[in-house]
C-alpha cells in the first residue's frame, strides 16, 4: 500500500482567512499546508473539524516574556509558560522583546534574549528590539546589521526613565528605520507630564493604585502621538503607536492618516474589557492588578477603541502580556510591600485570553466579521513584522498553524489558564468561545483539554521586510 500523500487531514474545516471564509480540507505534510480542496486523499492522521471555524494561529506581535527587570522584580513567565499559554489560547507565533539596557550594547542583549528562550518555546517565535541607548555604534552598526539579520522591527519608549529616548534620540533612531526599511514602534506618552503630576499626587498622599490613571490622563497620550507623529513625518518614515487607549490618540492617528501619512495603530484587550475603575474605586491595593500603561480608561472610550478596529483605524491587536504575579515580592508587591503606585511593576498578563476575548465579544458579539478578527489578530500582524505568508494565512506553503474553533459559553477563571501568573484581570468575564484545538506546524498542541509540551519544538524566525511599508527609493543622508 502506498503511503499517504499528507501528515495529517484537517477535513470539513470552515477556513476563514482575512479576505476569504470558504468551506475545505487542509492537507498538511512537513508541517506546512500542501493542499486545500474538498475530498482530498487520506492522510496518516486525520481529524475532523465539523463545519467549525478554523483560523491561522494567531501572531501576538507584542507580548513581555522573562524580559530582564531591576531587582527584586521579575516577570512571572519565561518562554516555556508564556509560550504554553499562547499555544493554549490559539496563538501560535510570539513577537516578545529583546530590550537593551543603557550602557550595554544592542547586540549583547540580543544574545541574552536567545539565551532566555533557547530550548524552551513551544511555538515559533521572533524577537523586537528595544532601543533604550542609541549611541553612535547603535546607530551606525549594530542596529543597520540586526536588521539585515532578522530583526526588523523596534520599539521606542516616549517615557519610563530607564528607557525613555529624547525628540532627537527618536529622530535619529527613525532615519535608521527609513534608511534600512524597520517598523519603528513607539509607547507615546509625555514624561514630563507624568512626572509633574505624580509628584503633586504624592504630595496629596494620593499614592493608592487608582491614581495611577490620573497621572496618566489621556492628554499625555493624546501630546505623545500628536509629537510621535510629528517627528516621523519629520524623517518620512511610517510609525506604528502602540497600545492605543482612547479617543484623544484615536483622533490623532485619524488626522495623520486623513493627512496621507503612514501611521500604524495598535489596541490591545484591556482598552475593550478594562477601565479605570478596574484600579479601584476606592484605595484598595487589589487594583494594582490591573496596573498598565497607558491605563484602561472609561465605557465610552472602550466603544471608540471597539469602532476603531472595526473601521480599519487599528492595524494590530496584541495583547502587551507583561506577567507580574499580585501576591509575590517579586511581582505586584515588590519586596513583598504594598507600595505607591509609582513604584507597581507596570503591566497586566494577556497572552492566552487575547483572542478568546476579541472573538467572543467582536465576532460573536457582531462587532467584528470573521475576516476582519483573523486581519487583526493574525495576517496584519505577520505582515507588519515580515512573517507573511509563512505565518498569519491559511495557504498553500504556509506553516500549518491552525485553530479550530469551539463556540460554548462559560465564565472564565484563572485556574483555566495556562500562564505562571496568579490571576488574569478578566476573571468573571463570559467568553462565548476558545480554542478547541491548536496546530503548531502541523502539530497538535492543544486538544482543548489538554496541553501536549515539548520544550524546543518553537523555532526562532529571522523577520523579514515588513509587508505593510512602501517601498523605499534611496535613504536619508
Amino acid at each position: 500500500m502506498s503511503a499517504a500523500p499528507f501528515d495529517l487531514v484537517l477535513r470539513n474545516a470552515r477556513v476563514a482567512t482575512a479576505s476569504d471564509t470558504f468551506e475545505a480540507d487542509i492537507g498538511i505534510r512537513g508541517g506546512r499546508i500542501a493542499q486545500l480542496g474538498l475530498a482530498l486523499p487520506r492522510g496518516e492522521r486525520e481529524i475532523d473539524a465539523a463545519g467549525r471555524v478554523v483560523t491561522p494561529g494567531g501572531v501576538d506581535a507584542h507580548c513581555h516574556l522573562d524580559q530582564p527587570m531591576a531587582p527584586p522584580v521579575r516577570m512571572a513567565d519565561d518562554f516555556d509558560t508564556g509560550t504554553r499559554a499562547a499555544a493554549c489560547g490559539g496563538t501560535t507565533t510570539v513577537i516578545p522583546f529583546a530590550a537593551q539596557e543603557k550602557g550595554q550594547s544592542l547586540r549583547a542583549a540580543v544574545a541574552d534574549y536567545h539565551r532566555r528562550a533557547e530550548g524552551k518555546a513551544h511555538v515559533d517565535y521572533a524577537f523586537h528590539l528595544i532601543v533604550s541607548d542609541p549611541t553612535p555604534a547603535v546607530l551606525e552598526d549594530e542596529l543597520p546589521a540586526l536588521i539585515r539579520e532578522g530583526y526588523t522591527s523596534f520599539k521606542i519608549y516616549m517615557t519610563y526613565d530607564d528607557l525613555k529616548l529624547d525628540d532627537g534620540q527618536i529622530l535619529d533612531v527613525l532615519a535608521v528605520a527609513r534608511r534600512h526599511g524597520a517598523m519603528a514602534m513607539i509607547h507615546a506618552e509625555n514624561a514630563d507630564c507624568i512626572e509633574w503630576l505624580t509628584k503633586r499626587l504624592e504630595a496629596a498622599g494620593r499614592t493608592a493604585p487608582r491614581f495611577h490613571a490620573h497621572a496618566r490622563p489621556m492628554l499625555v497620550e493624546r501630546e505623545a502621538t500628536h509629537r510621535a507623529i510629528a517627528l516621523a513625518e519629520l524623517v518620512d518614515v511610517p510609525i506604528l503607536i502602540v497600545h492605543v487607549s482612547g479617543r484623544e490618540a484615536v483622533e490623532q492617528i485619524r488626522w495623520a492618516r486623513a493627512h496621507g501619512l503612514k501611521v500604524f495603530g495598535e489596541t490591545c484587550p484591556q482598552y475593550l474589557f478594562l477601565t479605570a475603575a478596574d484600579l479601584g474605586v476606592d484605595d484598595s491595593y487589589l487594583g494594582a492588578r490591573c496596573v498598565c500603561s497607558p491605563p484602561p480608561r472609561d465605557a465610552s472610550n472602550q466603544q471608540v477603541i471597539w469602532d476603531a478596529l472595526a473601521d480599519g483605524l487599528f492595524t494590530v491587536f496584541s495583547s502587551d502580556h507583561a506577567p507580574f504575579n499580585y501576591e509575590a515580592p517579586e511581582g505586584k508587591k515588590p519586596g513583598g510591600q504594598e507600595v505607591a503606585f509609582r513604584h507597581i511593576p507596570n503591566g497586566i498578563p494577556g497572552i492566552e485570553t487575547r483572542l478568546a476575548l476579541l472573538y467572543s465579544e467582536g465576532v460573536l458579539g457582531g462587532r467584528l466579521t470573521l475576516n476582519k478578527f483573523v486581519e487583526l489578530t493574525s495576517t496584519n500582524p505577520a505582515k507588519a513584522y515580515g512573517l507573511h505568508p509563512r505565518k498569519g494565512t491559511i495557504a498553500v506553503g504556509s506553516d500549518a498553524d491552525l485553530v479550530v474553533w469551539d463556540e460554548r459559553e462559560f465564565v472564565l477563571d484563572n485556574t483555566m489558564l495556562h500562564h505562571a501568573v496568579d490571576y488574569t484581570p478578566y476573571a468573571g468575564q463570559t467568553l462565548r468561545a476558545w480554542p478547541g484545538l491548536t496546530l503548531a506546524g502541523g502539530e497538535v498542541v492543544w486538544d482543548g483539554r489538554d496541553f501536549h509540551a515539548r520544550r524546543g519544538r518553537g523555532r526562532f524566525l529571522a523577520c523579514g521586510a515588513p509587508s505593510l511599508l512602501p517601498q523605499r527609493q534611496g535613504g536619508l543622508a
